[in-house]
């Protein structure tokens, strides 16, 4: 069955007006209203895991400019007929969000900042005709609603979003519901971009003016990625709760459960994708609720339904910033190289996560790049029964791991080009200098130092160590051929240096125990003359042609010149 699939729409009443499929999450306004005496309430969640699309739909549900029954007709919530009644477009809404707010420096942020306040005032257009409205403030509407350049001035843009709620709550004699959506945004870019500071105060006291005893507040719900520091961004806003990752109370607004992927797929009919689906975008653990990552399963879906039989790809990677796993692996302050190849084998690390971070402090310790790892999606909680038999976690201990296939994918190509860059930054000439002059103990010596550095994965698996020896040879100016095909069959690695006619081939072997090394690269050099690897080479013209055969036994290596 075909279905359209919202991939990349975050406005609720676009997907209902347009018949897109959508899964019910509007038991989260049920949710909400359990505790109306919370004036603010945080919610964060890694990226793409529904946000936006879950703030758009509380604004529909709420304001009350709009006639929202026919949107919501049918869902969940419309059962709730006391709640629909008192709740349903009786309130003036403000729904805001930060998710674009970016620039190379403060002044370009900013004015990205003006002009969505702009856009956010000419949307409440009406306000700047009623008499309802005090002077003043009409005064102040009028800049803030004008995107001339240099308009309107710092101050005013502080105060934009308390001023909106003290006129519309004038022109509806009733307090006011705030959305703000993606609120560390900007705060995330600037600390990228080296403006935290000045950004982080307007953002500081915006936030303060418009949440903290304001007396035109009905309540306000805040996303983010992070839970930045109370005191940080927050100080002193009152009856302030949060809801993170760790928490159970929305754990199932936010991503999709196992239910919901599987009725998915049961509409359009392809249930035998969800053991593909489940490996690849499932693991992630919010509270005690396993979800998963709805913008990977709807991009697959789409591209299923699109193409029929497809692999399963790498969706996540190209929306969120990966650099923070190579800004961990570049430290030299502490090593991480044991904790990540757990990891990446598919095992467990045990770390103290700290939820309350400020982006200007997030690499200042082991800790805080551990917890940003697990708070932004990288690392999930493990399950108690998955933990080793009388293995136990210590106070404040947290046992991470990688959630799935996707995810681990991008660790491993992290840790590639993590490796590649530092290679190509190293002193290579002694080792090329041993490799071109069949120094093989020289060679040993010096791999095996190199190998020691490295972080291994796949439990040792040969196209590991295949991607070390390419890694190390690459960007030096020389031809590398990686699996090129030559002679007969494949060799794993050709180097080439045409300006002197001479070519390197390697094979590479895995020995199943450390007195097995030499008997291997023993059998890759029978391998490169039976498959005739350098053959080929020297009648291209190459006139000198050396073999090695290479053989990995964990992090120690034999090399044997033929």
């Amino acid at each position: 069955m075909m279905l359209n699939i919202p991939v990349g729409i975050s406005d609720f009443a676009e997907i209902r007006q347009r018949g897109y499929y959508y899964i019910d999450k509007t038991a989260l306004v049920r949710e909400l209203l359990k505790t109306t005496g919370t004036k603010v309430t945080l919610i964060t969640r890694p990226r793409r895991f529904g946000k936006t699309l879950g703030m758009s739909m509380l604004a529909h549900f709420f304001d009350i400019r709009r006639d929202s029954s026919r949107i919501f007709e049918g869902l969940d919530i419309t059962s709730e007929k006391k709640l629909c009644k008192e709740w349903m477009n009786q309130y003036p809404t403000i729904f805001l969000t930060f998710k674009d707010i970016d620039g190379l420096n403060f002044l370009a942020a900013r004015r990205m900042l003006q002009n969505r306040i702009a856009d956010l005032y000419n949307e409440h257009s009406y306000l700047a005709k009623s008499d309802k409205v005090n002077d003043n403030d009409r005064k102040i509407f009028a800049e803030l609603s004008d995107i001339v350049e240099g308009r309107p001035t710092e101050d005013l843009l502080k105060t934009s979003i308390s001023t909106l709620m003290k006129m519309m709550a004038a022109y509806y004699d009733k307090s006011v519901i705030v959305i703000l959506d993606e609120y560390d945004v900007p705060l995330a870019k600037a600390n990228s971009h080296g403006y935290y500071e000045e950004m982080l105060d307007l953002m500081k006291t915006m936030m303060s003016m418009a949440l903290k005893d304001n007396n035109n507040l009905e309540f306000a719900v805040v996303t983010g990625c992070l839970k930045i520091s109370k005191e940080s961004i927050f100080t002193g806003v009152n009856n302030f709760t949060t809801d993170t990752i760790s928490n159970n109370r929305y754990n199932e607004f936010f991503g999709f459960t196992q239910n919901e992927v599987e009725e998915l797929l049961k509409r359009v009919g392809h249930t035998e994708k969800l053991d593909i689906i489940r490996q690849w975008y499932d693991g992630y653990r919010f509270g005690n609720m396993d979800i998963y990552c709805p913008w990977d399963v709807l991009n697959y879906v789409m591209k299923l339904l699109a193409e029929g039989e497809t692999k399963p790809g790498n969706f996540w990677e190209h929306t969120s910033d990966n650099a923070v796993i190579g800004e961990f692996l570049e430290r030299t302050d502490f090593d991480v190289t044991e904790k990540f190849e757990m990891l990446l084998n598919g095992g467990y690390i045990k770390e103290c996560v700290n939820e309350n971070l400020t982006y200007d402090f997030l690499a200042s310790s082991e800790e805080n790049l551990w917890s940003l790892l697990y708070l932004t999606g990288y690392l999930t909680k493990t399950k108690e029964e998955e933990l080793k038999a009388g293995d136990y976690l210590e106070e404040r201990q947290t046992a991470l791991k990688i959630p799935n296939a996707e995810v681990m994918d991008i660790f491993r190509k992290s840790v590639v080009e993590w490796f590649n860059k530092k290679s190509a930054k190293s002193d290579r000439r002694e080792l090329f200098w041993a490799m071109w002059n069949g120094e093989e103990k020289l060679l040993t010596e010096l791999l095996s130092d190199l190998l020691f550095d490295t972080i291994s994965y796949h439990d040792y698996a040969e196209s590991y160590y295949h991607a070390f020896i390419a890694g190390l040879v690459s960007n030096a100016g020389y031809i590398v051929e990686s699996n090129y095909e030559n002679g007969l069959g494949r060799a794993d690695v050709v180097l080439k240096d045409r300006s002197k006619r001479r070519a390197i081939v390697i094979e590479v072997k895995i020995a199943d125990a450390e007195d097995m090394m030499e008997r291997e690269c023993i059998d890759a050099l029978n391998q490169i003359e039976e498959k005739q690897y350098a053959r080929k080479i020297e009648r291209d013209g190459f006139r000198t042609v050396i073999r090695y055969g290479i053989a990995f036994y964990r992090k120690e290596c034999m090399v044997r010149r033929g």
